[in-house]
Formats: structure tokens, C-alpha cells, sequence
């Protein structure tokens, strides 16, 4: 039988533990160790995700109310968006993932089951299990020294020359290229981008790439938009200094935009967004709201047959998000705004919530 491969480890390390809504510690846990399969990586750079905001703030979508129950299950070390070095490879894995001790490594954020309908169809980004790094104990994050991809995850191998800091990019680059997928933006389209956040802005970035006619980003800060501007949108709209609606209602002759894509993360998004989009236009929802959020479903139906869509997590576009980034075809470089050592995660996670200054905050261990 081959021998593991490893380099030598430490006992314990740091790393950051929710164990509930507002308590998260930096303590001192057991390092993980590879078991047949598995990949254990020293983490190089994890970050924050609004998700992570808010799951930290007690967000019911996390933790449970009357409607649903908790998603969240603590202990867990949080941080979905990670990427490491290649420090211990168990049985088969170097084998089964492609990589050697040194290597930078990746994982999907959502660690299939293999198991339920949706894995064996195809559709593992919706498996029943819903096992995704940070949430449950089976499958705890990066905001720690080092974590574990277990046997089942899917791991990428990433180019040494691409520098930690925009490698932690390609998770929500990823998503931001599935949602643009599911808008399946044409030629001659009006598209519109709500949101010019970390996921908005690779939105614009992907997007761009499919050649609309015109594409117009949205969002309340004049920072973000003038990054959207070098991501490639045509038009920049400050929503807190001008009416979106009527502004796209003016540039397309009263019709309205084509497609338009949801990545705010407030209700107000989907409202404005109903209100914005065509007759049988097409709505991609990718936040995760805080709270349900109400609408008038008469205008999905009766007034403009529109056709929604919803946008999960990353399927099959974690090699073109790599691809993307290695050949700067999206410079996700200026979405980075904040590097922070781990013992500084209340502050990073402050500032994910605050929405300021910052759009994508990482923590370095």
C-alpha cells in the first residue's frame, strides 16, 4: 500500500470557531490530519463572504426559525472561500485530484454527498445534504491555519504563478459566472447588474465577456461602480443619487432592460428589478437575503410573463473562473481591498457588514 505523504504538522493550530449567532472565538484546535482520499492544505488566504456576515449577525436563513430549521451547525470553523498549499495528501488522493506536496489547491465550496438524486443526476450543486464549508462540522472552513478537503470534495489544482490573493477570488468569481450562465445573455441584449459587490462585479466581468449591447451596472457607491467601469460595464448608475428604473426605462424607450441579475442582497434589488426588466425579460436571483422577501407576483405573471431564474453556488465553472483570472480575461485584482491577519476577523467581519470602504476583505493566517 502507498504510504501518505506529508509534511510535518503541527498539533494544534488557530483558527477562528463560531460556535453561534455573534460568538465567534480565535482558539487553538487539533490540525487536521488527511485520511484516505483527502487533502489538507495550509491556507493561504480566506474570504469573507457576506453570507459569512450574515450567519455571524443570526440571520434566520442560517439559524432557524418557525419556517425552517438551522443550517448552521456549531462548532464549525467558518470560510468557504479558500485556497491553500498542498501540505498532506492521504491515500489516493494525489492520484485522484492531480496534485503533489507544494501545490496550490482549491475546493468547491459545496462538498457533495455523491448520494441523492440530485448527485447521481448530475446536479450536485443542489445535493440534498447541502454540506458547505463553514456551515457544518462535517465540513469545516478556512478561517483557520489549515483545513481538510475530505474525500468527496472537488479540488482543482491552481498555478503557482497566480498570486493567494486573487486565487481566494475564484469561488465567488465562480458563482458570478454561473448566474451570468443562467442569464444566458444574447447578443443585442440590455443587461443590467444590481449589486457591484464582490459577486456583482464578477458578474460584470463575466458578462462582459458574452458581448451585450449594453451592459449597466447598479449599486450606491461611486468606488464600486468606477470598478465596474474597468470590468467592462457600459453605464454605471448610483442608485442613491438617481432613479435606476426610470433611468433604464429612458435608455431603452420605455421597454426595459433585457436581463436582469440580483446581487444587492436587499429586497429593494428584487423590486426594482420586477419593475426594470421587459416584457418576458429574463430575472436571475443570486443573493441570499436576510429576511423573506414579499413582491408583486403580478408582474412576474399577468403584466410581464417573466421568465425567473434562480442561480446556486458554482457548477462546472470553478476551470473557467481559473482560466479566467490566470489569463486576466476578469481582473478580479481590484475587488481585493482588504488583507487582514486572522486574529483581526471581528474587524473583517465588521467590515463586510458595514459595506463601505471595503468589497472583498481577506483573512491571511
Amino acid at each position: 500500500m502507498p504510504r501518505m505523504r506529508s509534511r510535518e504538522l503541527p498539533q494544534t493550530m488557530k483558527a477562528v470557531v463560531c460556535h453561534g449567532p455573534g460568538d465567534y472565538r480565535l482558539s487553538e484546535v487539533p490540525t487536521p490530519r488527511a485520511r484516505e482520499g483527502e487533502v489538507v492544505v495550509r491556507v493561504l488566504a480566506c474570504g469573507v463572504c457576506a453570507s459569512d456576515s450574515k450567519c455571524h449577525s443570526g440571520a434566520p436563513v442560517f439559524w432557524g426559525d418557525e419556517h425552517r430549521k438551522a443550517f448552521v451547525d456549531p462548532p464549525v470553523i467558518p470560510g468557504h472561500e479558500f485556497v491553500g498549499e498542498v501540505v498532506q495528501l492521504g491515500e489516493g488522493a494525489a492520484r485522484k485530484h492531480g496534485l503533489e506536496i507544494g501545490d496550490m489547491a482549491v475546493s468547491e465550496q459545496i462538498v457533495p454527498c455523491w448520494r441523492c438524486r440530485y448527485c447521481r443526476g448530475g446536479h450536485y450543486w443542489v445535493c440534498q445534504a447541502q454540506n458547505i464549508y463553514g456551515f457544518q462540522k462535517a465540513v469545516h472552513g478556512g478561517m483557520a491555519e489549515y483545513a481538510r478537503f475530505p474525500d468527496r470534495a472537488i479540488v482543482y489544482r491552481v498555478l503557482d504563478s497566480m498570486p493567494a490573493r486573487k486565487a481566494a477570488v475564484i469561488e465567488p468569481l465562480a458563482c458570478s459566472i454561473h448566474a451570468v450562465q443562467r442569464a444566458d445573455i444574447q447578443l443585442g441584449d440590455v443587461v443590467v447588474i444590481a449589486g457591484a459587490g464582490t459577486l456583482g462585479l464578477g458578474m460584470v466581468g463575466a458578462a462582459r465577456l458574452r458581448n451585450p449591447d449594453t451592459l449597466i451596472a447598479l449599486d450606491a457607491l461611486d468606488s464600486r461602480l468606477r470598478i465596474a467601469r474597468g470590468l467592462g460595464a457600459d453605464i454605471v448608475i448610483n442608485i442613491s443619487k438617481e432613479d435606476a428604473v426610470e433611468r433604464v426605462l429612458s435608455l431603452t424607450d420605455g421597454y426595459g432592460c433585457d436581463v436582469y441579475i440580483e446581487a444587492t442582497g436587499h429586497p429593494e434589488g428584487v423590486v426594482q428589478g420586477l419593475h426594470m426588466t421587459r416584457k418576458l425579460g429574463r430575472f436571475v436571483e443570486f443573493s441570499l437575503m436576510k429576511e423573506p422577501v414579499t413582491v408583486d407576483w403580478t408582474i412576474i405573471g399577468d403584466a410581464k410573463e417573466l421568465d425567473i431564474r434562480g442561480a446556486h453556488l458554482s457548477p462546472y465553472t470553478y476551470p473557467i473562473a481559473i482560466d479566467c483570472i490566470e489569463r486576466n480575461l476578469i481582473d478580479v485584482g481590484p475587488i481585493v481591498t482588504h488583507e487582514l491577519p486572522l486574529e483581526r476577523f471581528q474587524e473583517a467581519f465588521q467590515k463586510v457588514c458595514d459595506a463601505k470602504d471595503s468589497i472583498k476583505v481577506l483573512l491571511r493566517p
